[in-house]
């Protein structure tokens, strides 16, 4: 029975990829899957059910081997290049197709918009928890909310990945330019102390500023 339901969750995935929200119904889920479609509504009671199911626990899935490496990251090009990785991966796996598919189909469900919001905040919890880390001690870290910045860098993510099917060059561009920001971090963090201080100090009153 366990079996059944992961071949369910894994043809509602896989025909997402290949006929979009719009053609994935029970019948076409049920003959990805190869099994009767009978079972769709025997297993998860609805087609509603099912993607939502679907699309948790694949995010799940590839979440956990993600975040493992993470914990291996030791400052932030390699967060960059981890990221980098996970980008080409995820295209050639066909999931920005999928993730493009539920995204679009939550702006006009809300039920279907709480799960997504669920599944990116799989994604969203590691790379803040690296985020701490990695800038703990930093002088930067003073003017940054880390929660919003994990949140911006994920979100960046996902505009890339869809950014990169019209203009791959512009895409590899704006990876290009993380890349150089996550330099620059790295030059502050060698500054003497006495630049340090100066650095911290303007940093609190432009913080203060903002807020």
């Amino acid at each position: 029975m366990a079996d059944t339901r992961q071949r369910l969750i894994d043809g509602a995935i896989e025909t997402i990829r290949t006929h979009g929200l719009g053609g994935t119904t029970a019948r076409s889920i049920a003959a990805t899957a190869g099994v009767n479609q009978a079972l769709v509504f025997y297993h998860f009671g609805t087609v509603h059910d099912l993607l939502q199911a679907a699309c948790l626990t694949a995010t799940q899935a590839r979440v956990a081997p993600f975040a493992e490496r993470l914990d291996q990251v030791a400052d932030l090009r390699q967060l960059l290049a981890l990221g980098r990785a996970l980008h080409a991966d995820e295209r050639a796996q066909g999931n920005v197709t999928v993730l493009a598919q539920m995204l679009a189909g939550a702006q006009a469900d809300p039920e279907l918009a709480e799960t997504t919001a669920t599944a990116l905040q799989l994604w969203i919890t590691p790379i803040e928890h690296a985020l701490t880390r990695l800038l703990a001690g930093s002088p930067v870290s003073e003017a940054i909310d880390t929660a919003g910045l994990a949140r911006a860098v994920s979100a960046g993510f996902i505009g890339l990945e869809l950014y990169e099917g019209v203009d791959p060059g512009g895409s590899q561009a704006a990876l290009d330019a993380l890349e150089r920001l996550a330099v620059l971090i790295e030059v502050v963090d060698d500054l003497g102390p006495i630049a340090l201080r100066a650095l911290r100090g303007k940093l609190r009153r432009t913080t203060r500023k903002v807020r």
